[in-house]
């Protein structure tokens, strides 16, 4: 099955990605492996969803923020590859959480990503990881995911 007719069976819709919002390139490629920019969760009118996870967000909205996030990444990957079916793995996934001081379920939260990118590439979205609660983020972002995936 390709890729689009997987996210049309989970009922995504890629969008076009934004531009971004300081001196920086969305995705930067070198070789067979392209490192995509933070990106973070978005509205529908694509502002960012913000607030810190502990106090103004749950874990578990986080936990479709990072989600959120996760389709974004996909949006912006599909924007430079022109199709999905060009990714052979995703390889490392650091995701940030705009989280509390006494917060400790980062990688419940990062799950959100980590979970769609199974559901999307099967075994080609499994990857290494790490999840970290942040003092801040910027636009006061909930939570921000940065990704490195190898293509074809």
């Amino acid at each position: 099955m390709s890729i689009d007719n997987k996210l049309k069976e989970l009922g995504i819709t890629l969008k076009s990605p934004p531009s971004p919002v300081a001196n920086y390139i969305p995705v930067q490629q070198t070789g067979n492996l392209i490192y995509l920019s933070g990106q973070g969760p978005r509205n529908e009118n694509g502002e960012f969803i913000t607030g810190k996870v502990g106090s103004d967000i749950t874990a578990e909205e986080a936990y479709d923020l990072a989600r959120n996030t996760a389709i974004n990444l996909l949006s912006a990957m599909n924007a430079y590859l022109g199709s999905l079916d060009r990714v052979s793995k995703i390889v490392k996934v650091l995701g940030m959480v705009n989280a509390v001081q006494d917060f400790t379920d980062h990688p419940k939260v990062i799950n959100g990503c980590s979970d769609l990118f199974v559901e999307v590439f099967g075994e080609k979205g499994k990857h290494a990881r790490s999840a970290v609660g942040m003092g801040s983020l910027p636009n006061n972002m909930a939570v921000e995911i940065e990704i490195i995936v190898e293509i074809e």
